[in-house]
């Protein structure tokens, strides 16, 4: 059995409340800051005359873009024989599915243990390229989101100079997914001079090793510059939805400002949030789309649009992939319910 199956006996699950509470509550923080000042008629308003045929254009652009991104990281894994592009486009939906309803992102572990079901390799190295494709699409959010503030005009000399700062900052990390691999033993040389018990260096010592070995997948040319050509072409197909959906509230946003926008929904999805993003993603929306000219009756009518449409897209999809990799045979254990006698 893979060494990252968790045991699902009742006696070893403790329920963690005091991270849910602090979650839940910085969620409410943030939903109170986003709500304050908030017009209810122009909100209710917004929603009633919005012109919903728009999503017969942004939804098969998300499935579309689903897919892709599954393409993408079977990029990272294949090595691994069988492995078809709709096997690991279900196991991507399911781990979406995940996300969405349950906290910890607890989406990347089913994702990550159904391909290693699949492909006989364990759970520990998908889950090591799963990681590895989350860190490189977050260093290419950072990258994208400082040109496209470039892209605006009359910005103060010193947020350019911020701009700047974060751009390199972004590439340092990219070029770093790709040079720190070649580093192993100089890294796992160095957990030994950290003052910690040696059972807490060699659990570090494995952690790090896992997070190598998903890295080491991009260490070939031919591979790194056909997974960041995906990476592109996935935030770009990915705006493009968000310049045609806001035409649903008969707003208008440029390529550059929907690529802000959607850049700064995918880092804060990092922050430790309620599933679904509640909170976290009303207080972007208003921070962001009010500079662009959107009120604030606008910017949470759209992003409750996008929540809602996403909650959608990615239920049908999810529960269609448990259908499908159930009918084959590829849940993992995980996934099955012990019931008590």
């Amino acid at each position: 059995m893979d060494s990252l199956t968790p045991s699902l006996s009742a006696e070893k699950r403790k329920p963690q409340v005091w991270p849910t509470i602090l979650v839940s509550a910085f969620a409410v923080v943030l939903l109170y800051y986003s709500l304050r000042g908030l017009d209810w008629s122009s909100f209710w308003e917004s929603l009633r005359l919005g012109q919903y045929f728009y999503l017969f254009v942004t939804l098969p652009i998300g499935g579309f873009n689903y897919f892709l991104r599954a393409l993408r990281w079977r990029i990272l894994i294949e090595n691994e024989k069988g492995l078809s592009p709709l096997d690991v486009f279900w196991a991507n939906m399911i781990g979406y599915l995940g996300n969405l309803y349950l906290p910890a992102r607890a989406g990347e572990f089913f994702r990550s243990a159904i391909l290693g079901k699949k492909t006989g390799s364990g759970t520990s190295f998908i889950l090591a390229t799963a990681l590895t494709e989350r860190i490189i699409d977050a260093m290419t959010l950072v990258v994208i989101l400082a040109g496209a503030l470039l892209w605006q005009n009359d910005l103060p000399p010193l947020i350019l100079k911020t701009i700047w700062g974060v751009g390199i900052v972004g590439i340092i990390g990219l070029l770093s997914v790709i040079i720190l691999p070649y580093q192993e033993k100089r890294l796992t040389g160095l957990i030994h001079y950290i003052p910690l018990p040696k059972t807490s260096q060699d659990s570090i010592q494995v952690q790090l090793t896992r997070f190598l070995t998903g890295m080491r997948s991009l260490q070939r040319i031919d591979r790194i510059t056909k997974f960041l050509a995906f990476t592109l072409l996935i935030w770009w197909i990915d705006g493009l939805s968000i310049v045609i959906g806001a035409r649903i509230l008969s707003q208008t946003l440029s390529l550059s400002q929907a690529l802000i926008f959607l850049a700064a929904l995918g880092l804060s999805s990092a922050i430790p949030s309620t599933p679904g993003y509640i909170g976290v993603f009303q207080f972007v929306a208003v921070s962001v789309l009010m500079p662009f000219g959107f009120s604030r009756a606008d910017s949470l009518a759209y992003i409750i649009i996008i929540q809602i449409s996403g909650y959608i897209l990615v239920s049908l999809l999810g529960l269609m992939g448990l259908w499908q990799t159930r009918q084959s045979g590829g849940l993992p254990p995980i996934f099955q319910i012990n019931k008590r006698t």
